[in-house]
């Protein structure tokens, strides 16, 4: 028998107190991981969604199969903006997407699959799902397409850090959710014997009044003698405020976008550093994402003899400039004759022009080499 026990038989009253339940439950608040990672893959992805895939033969753009299953619908339930965001997605987010092309012609991204690694031979992909259908053959390497993100699985750098920041998330939540609290003490006369049927009319009626504070505007109710209601806390938020709530979510997306190289200006649309951003978003995590993908489809789709003579896959849309923004940049660059009109073109991701003129160089510019005079007078 312990100590309570004993206190409890000389006090009715005391023991019917214990009997509240003062048990609570943490909650890991799992969307914060998942919130950072669809805002900055996402990002991303809408950004790659919007690329020209065009395949060159002879310098001139080939409109083929090729290029209507990679820009308009590579499968019957996809369009080609669709495909592509769902590639990067399962590229970054699994840091690794197999694409394989069926007998119809539709390239169709790989729910799972199972990777035989070789030496000396291609690897090959077997088990191979999508929408929970397998594919009962096995596929070779140079049969599909495969891209690997990094060296490591996003979420192995993500999943230590989202558990530390979920129990702070959650510990600042509960923490608001008490400020804002409103709590009241209940008095009642303890002349009366707090029978079980006493106690079980008298939480009737304490929930029926406070149902009527909760749900109503305007709440009436009898004042009863003997039963007293006192409010501690109005509601009105004494300790942390929101906005820490909302600096930790923010805190977590900058994590994530430090990793994918995303600027964080450019991901919080700051307009401040917004040329700055955009800049060193292509430059250092659209760029190589690109060349990945470049490369790839030119080791599957283009034949190494044709490679060489000149035919190849590009990607362009997002890492070329705006002709409008260096306007000036062109006319020095053509200018000064180093570069023809046709070479600033495809810089810019335009296809050449069928004008010979343009495949000309053009001197517009006063340059003249050291030690040359030119004007003045006859000496």
């Amino acid at each position: 028998m312990g100590i309570l026990d004993s206190v409890f038989k000389r006090n009715s009253e005391l023991e019917w107190m214990f009997d509240l339940d003062l048990t609570y439950e943490t909650s890991h608040r799992a969307y914060l991981k998942k919130m950072a990672l669809e805002t900055c893959i996402n990002f991303i992805g809408r950004t790659i969604s919007q690329s020209d895939f065009r395949f060159i033969e002879n310098g001139k753009r080939q409109l083929n199969d090729w290029h209507y299953i990679f820009n308009v619908r590579p499968n019957t339930d996809q369009s080609a903006a669709d495909f592509w965001q769902d590639f990067t997605y399962k590229l970054i987010d699994e840091n690794e997407v197999l694409v394989i092309l069926t007998d119809s012609n539709d390239l169709l991204i790989a729910d799972s699959f199972s990777r035989n690694e070789f030496a000396v031979y291609p690897d090959t992909f077997s088990n191979v799902t999508v929408k929970g259908y397998s594919f009962q053959r096995t596929y070779l390497m140079d049969e599909v397409i495969y891209l690997t993100y990094n060296n490591e699985k996003l979420s192995k750098f993500t999943d230590g850090m989202f558990d530390d920041y979920a129990t702070l998330f959650s510990r600042m939540i509960e923490i608001a959710l008490r400020n804002y609290q409103i709590r009241g003490m209940v008095g009642i006369d303890s002349t009366q014997q707090l029978t079980k049927e006493n106690r079980t009319k008298l939480q009737g009626f304490i929930d029926k009044l406070f149902n009527s504070f909760k749900s109503n505007s305007i709440a009436l109710v009898p004042k009863l003698k003997g039963f007293d209601y006192d409010e501690v806390s109005g509601g009105e938020n004494k300790g942390q405020p929101i906005d820490e709530l909302t600096k930790l979510k923010k805190s977590t997306i900058d994590d994530v976008a430090n990793i994918l190289g995303i600027p964080k200006a450019l991901i919080h649309g700051e307009l401040a550093e917004y040329e700055t951003a955009i800049k060193s978003y292509v430059k250092f995590c659209v760029s190589p994402l690109i060349k990945k993908i470049e490369d790839e489809l030119n080791a599957k789709l283009i034949e190494k003899k044709n490679y060489l003579n000149g035919s190849k896959v590009e990607v362009k849309g997002i890492t070329e400039m705006n002709p409008i923004e260096v306007a000036d940049a062109v006319d020095k660059l053509i200018g000064s004759m180093a570069y023809t009109p046709n070479e600033v073109r495809v810089k810019l991701g335009d296809e050449p022009s069928l004008d010979p003129r343009l495949d000309e160089h053009y001197f517009t510019k006063n340059y003249q080499p050291v030690g040359a005079v030119e004007g003045g007078e006859n000496e």
